[in-house]
């Protein structure tokens, strides 16, 4: 057997040259892995298809841990959202190394041997856990230079701070385990292999509720290491940092033995902690620690931690103290510093006066300064990472990593037409799908959220932004008009002393039956009908108003921190029924459901069964020719809970069928994002979730994995949009898989087919010759495919011919038998 393809150019007509044969699979081969296509339907087709990213845009996004190689001042590596990425020209140009062989995509450290650069340890889950962070799955090593990861254990670490690698034997590695950043595990601590990873134990710990967030390693007595041990836990609407064991703890004997550093540090209760020995002379240590009564700063000791002093104590260098608070010594001059924060810092006096250093991006994450050579360094932040081998003077561009984070989805509709999303850490941005042309990054108001089009003219674009921001943008005039439904300055004020509530990821939708109508929420449905002008209150809260989860972020903890992320009791998703006008479906960030079948008049609870309290509801898909079908998708994740929901109904909600229960092909651990039905063929749906991607063809009664060359990372948004699948991920940008026909044939294809046609997409004009109409090649967006099947080789040449509706042949392609190629015809 074997599946071909033939792609089809562009000419005049909708149809034109021939193309070649993309791939091919024997009848009798091995089924794929659960990384392909694996599951009830198993086809050879679906292993054909293939998610192709949107290249045009390589934006980086947010990199928390780095390393580079002391023998090689070219050759460096980061730990995004999306993955390893490594650069062997010193940032130049970046290649991800990790796609395939890791199931995570979120990276919280990254180790170099000294001894032996062949060998990597990478510890996963996000080590700054904000708002969309990430627990990991463990510890990865490579052998040969990150060409190939071998997963070495600590799987249920959650997120991990650091990796200390024995100066001379690689063998001997530590691991700084922060823990679930969802709840309690008895994992947290510092861990110590002798093995290489074989085996692990735990060399210290405190309590189920405090890890280690960082570790540094004396170089020339690598028994000598002082952890930073920290109490955080996150939930929807507070991260908590700080507890009463949290503090510095010493080992002389090589993790054996643990002793708690007092003498001048602060009395009070401590939090996140960054520790750096100094190199040239590691009796000086640097640390930066969050701290209860003003008591926090920069402490010096120079004497290896027995004895501290407070030697800055201003709040520039704490504030949001735990998604930054990392500090790191020169490894040359003992009275060079760094320290990460909102911006970068640097002392040159032994941390006693700071001045800001600069860097690629802001919110600045990890260092590494190569200790050979300490003008050569990789710093990383929210944008990317970036290199400099002048000392930080100048630095590499964060513009060719494809790690961004997207929010949501939204199209246009010009051919070829463009996706848009707002980028974390970010602007907004608007891609062109055919991977030609520059993408748009003034679409939007800012990082978070959504954005809408107006189908009638792409130059409307709404956005929002974090803090109520809302902004109507006029290409054509170039006017940005602020239309926030209430002049208020939500961030910094605790949400119960707000008027309305607007989340960091509020809705923003239009109105299907009527573009000029637009919607937005916050805990009521607000729309205006003057394209923002004027806003009115069309519902009651919605949501479980829970005043106790309300009150400042960070309240049981040190640090309070109020930019929009832990808003919560907010209607979450939002959509107006395609098939019917004034149909209205609202879900909250606290597990309810409502429906309005009367323009708003009136609200309904509809809370499927099943759905626990304090759930998200993330995404509602409605049909378009079904008024009263929807499908929800929330997660609870953030509250420890990693099963999958997902419901459907046909009745407006009046009953509900568990759809995704983690039993049923989708994983319990696989917490699920989002879950969308073809609109060309009912009952197939794909699911996005925290690692991954899935599919089911009979209505969400079996689920297998879609995942494909997809990398692992958490699904955001999807959407089917002109017989495409278009992805947005955390970390790894927009993705298209363009073949959605051959995935819908996959299911009809006959076992005992002697061959198959399958039903090709559309063709369209598009008046220029060249792939996608744009001229170039390489990545752009593919041209119509005819794809087809035989169950055996053919012995004969096989012609294929495309009649227009008069019966007249308007192409003809003939492939020869062995060869996988089809002789061109000329244009028609």
């Amino acid at each position: 057997m074997k599946m071909w393809q033939r792609r089809v150019g562009t000419g005049v007509m909708t149809l034109a040259v021939a193309a070649v044969v993309s791939w091919r699979m024997p009848l009798n081969a091995a089924r794929p892995d659960v990384g392909q296509a694996s599951g009830p339907v198993w086809s050879p087709v679906l292993s054909s298809v293939f998610y192709r990213p949107l290249t045009v845009f390589s934006r980086g996004g947010r990199v928390t841990a780095v390393a580079g190689v002391a023998s090689d001042t070219n050759t460096y590596y980061m730990g995004s959202a999306g993955g390893v990425f490594k650069t062997i020209d010193a940032g130049v140009t970046w290649v991800p190394v990790t796609d395939g062989q890791i199931n995570v995509g979120s990276i919280g450290a990254i180790a170099v041997a000294d001894s032996d650069p062949n060998i990597v340890y990478v510890g996963t889950g996000t080590a700054d856990p904000r708002g969309n962070v990430s627990n990991g799955d463990g510890v990865y090593k490579s052998t040969d230079a990150g060409k190939t990861w071998t997963h070495i254990g600590l799987e249920k670490a959650g997120i991990i701070g650091r990796i200390r690698i024995n100066p001379t034997n690689p063998d001997l590695a530590f691991v700084a385990v922060d823990g679930n950043i969802f709840g309690p595990n008895v994992e947290r601590g510092v861990y110590r292999t002798k093995d290489g990873g074989k085996t692990w134990e735990q060399v210290f710990k405190i309590s189920e509720n405090t890890g280690a967030n960082d570790l540094t390693m004396d170089p020339k007595n690598p028994n000598v290491m002082i952890a930073a041990m920290w109490t955080v836990r996150r939930q929807p609407w507070t991260v908590d940092t700080g507890g009463k064991d949290d503090g510095l703890f010493k080992t002389i004997d090589g993790g054996d033995h643990w002793t708690k550093l007092a003498a001048g540090l602060p009395k009070a209760r401590m939090g996140k902690i960054g520790v750096s020995m100094t190199a040239s002379n590691p009796k000086k240590v640097y640390a930066l620690i969050e701290a209860d009564n003003n008591e926090g700063g920069v402490f010096v000791s120079a004497d290896a931690g027995d004895t501290w002093t407070r030697v800055y104590e201003r709040r520039n260098l704490l504030q949001r103290a735990y998604y930054y608070t990392h500090i790191f010594a020169d490894p040359v001059d003992e009275n060079t510093v760094f320290a990460n924060n909102t911006s970068a810092f640097k002392s040159t006096d032994g941390g006693k006066t700071w001045g800001g250093q600069r860097a690629g991006h802001g919110d600045n994450h990890d260092w590494w300064i190569n200790p050979k050579n300490n003008k050569a360094m990789i710093e990383s932040n929210d944008g990317g990472a970036n290199i400099s081998l002048d000392g930080g003077q100048t630095w590499s561009t964060e513009n060719n990593q494809p790690t961004a984070e997207i929010y949501r989805i939204a199209v246009d509709t010009r051919w070829p037409y463009w996706v848009y999303g707002a980028q974390q850490d970010n602007t907004s941005v608007a891609v062109p799908s055919s991977n030609i042309g520059t993408p748009d990054t003034g679409v939007g108001s800012g990082e978070a959220g959504y954005l809408a089009v107006d189908p009638r003219n792409y130059q409307i674009i709404y956005s929002g932004n974090y803090g109520g921001t809302l902004q109507r943008r006029d290409g054509v005039t170039g006017l940005n008009e602020n239309i926030r439904v209430y002049a208020d300055e939500e961030t910094g004020q605790q949400a119960v002393d707000l008027k309305y509530r607007f989340q960091w990821n509020a809705p923003i939708r239009l109105s299907p039956s009527n573009p000029d109508i637009v919607y937005t929420t916050c805990q009521y449905v607000m729309r205006s009908k003057d394209h923002g002008q004027n806003w009115e209150r069309i519902s009651p809260d919605l949501t479980r108003n829970d005043k106790v989860k309300q009150a400042s972020n960070g309240t049981a903890g040190i640090t309070k921190d109020m930019t929009g992320v832990e808003v919560y009791d907010t209607i979450f998703s939002f959509e107006e029924s395609p098939a019917t006008a004034g149909v209205l479906w609202a879900g909250s960030d606290d597990g309810l459901l409502h429906i309005s079948r009367d323009d708003g008049k009136t609200w309904t609870k509809i809370t499927p069964t099943g759905l626990p309290e304090w759930a998200t509801i993330n995404s509602i898909d409605l049909s378009a020719k079904n008024a009263g079908h929807a499908i929800v998708t929330a997660y609870k994740y953030m509250m420890n809970d990693y099963t999958p929901y997902v419901f459907e109904t046909n009745d407006y909600g009046v009953t509900w069928k568990r759809l995704a229960d983690g039993k049923n092909g989708i994983p319990a651990g696989h917490a699920t994002r989002v879950v969308r039905e073809d609109p060309d063929m009912p009952g197939l749906l794909v699911a996005g979730t925290e690692y991954g991607m899935y599919i089911s063809y009979d209505d969400g009664a079996h689920w297998q994995s879609f995942q494909l060359n997809l990398p692992r990372v958490p699904i955001m948004d999807l959407k089917f949009y002109r017989h495409n699948l278009i992805v947005a991920t955390e970390g790894r940008s927009f993705w298209i898989l363009d073949d959605v026909p051959v995935v819908e044939g996959a299911k009809a294809m006959p076992d005992a087919a002697a061959a198959y046609l399958f039903k090709p997409a559309e063709g369209y004009r598009t008046g220029g010759g060249g792939r996608g109409g744009g001229g170039g090649g390489g990545a752009a967006i593919p041209p119509p495919t005819f794809n087809y099947w035989f169950k055996d080789d053919p012995t004969s040449p096989v012609t294929l011919e495309v009649m227009d509706a008069a019966g007249k042949v308007v192409y003809t392609a003939t492939g020869q038998p062995g060869t996988g190629s089809a002789a061109a015809a000329p244009s028609v």
